[in-house]
């Protein structure tokens, strides 16, 4: 009989699992990827996955949750850096055009799992919901700082470059939104 796995053993499978489902549905799609190239990708038998997750469901809204800490995180760490509230709104702008010039930039994770799942799982369409606000959130707090009432502008201006960058294949989106948000806060 094999030995118990141990609580840092799952731990370890758990994030060996996540980090490669991750890339291969950020690669090629979530539908076009099946348990069993996660389980050779991850190294893991199938019997240790479903005991992770029960289901594909639950895997995918692991990894966007991840994804969604690891993320705002970044661009939290990357914004409070500036001290004035204007630069710290345009530094959203500039964080992003790094992500965009990434190789492998395919766009918004968030979004690309709402255009294959959301019609079908209420769990990923939660956790896209969940995001997608909390992205929100995070940039009225910033914008509200600079006196200026265009916090929606100014979170619609990043989720359009967002968008379009992942369709352009190109960072200047960023650029571009960076120039408008900027006039918002400039403004009358």
């Amino acid at each position: 009989m094999p030995a118990p796995i141990t609580e840092e053993q799952a731990r370890l499978d758990r994030t060996t699992l996540l980090d490669a489902a991750e890339r291969l549905y950020y690669e090629k799609g979530i539908q076009a990827v099946g348990m069993d190239e996660v389980r050779a990708a991850s190294g893991l038998p199938l019997k240790r996955i479903y005991r992770l997750f029960a289901a594909k469901e639950d895997l995918v809204v692991a990894v966007l949750r991840r994804r969604d800490e690891r993320w705002r995180g970044q661009l939290a760490a990357h914004v409070e850096q500036f001290g004035d509230p204007r630069e710290r709104v345009l530094a959203v702008f500039d964080w992003l055009a790094g992500w965009f010039a990434e190789p492998g930039f395919r766009g918004c994770a968030w979004i690309n799992a709402f255009g294959e799942l959301a019609p079908s799982s209420g769990a990923v369409l939660d956790e896209v919901r969940s995001h997608k606000q909390a992205f929100r959130d995070q940039i009225a707090l910033w914008v509200r700082a600079t006196g200026r009432p265009v916090a929606e502008p100014v979170h619609l201006l990043a989720e359009g470059a967002i968008v379009t960058a992942a369709i352009t294949g190109t960072p200047a989106p960023a650029t571009h939104a960076r120039a408008a948000a900027a006039a918002l806060l400039t403004g009358p």
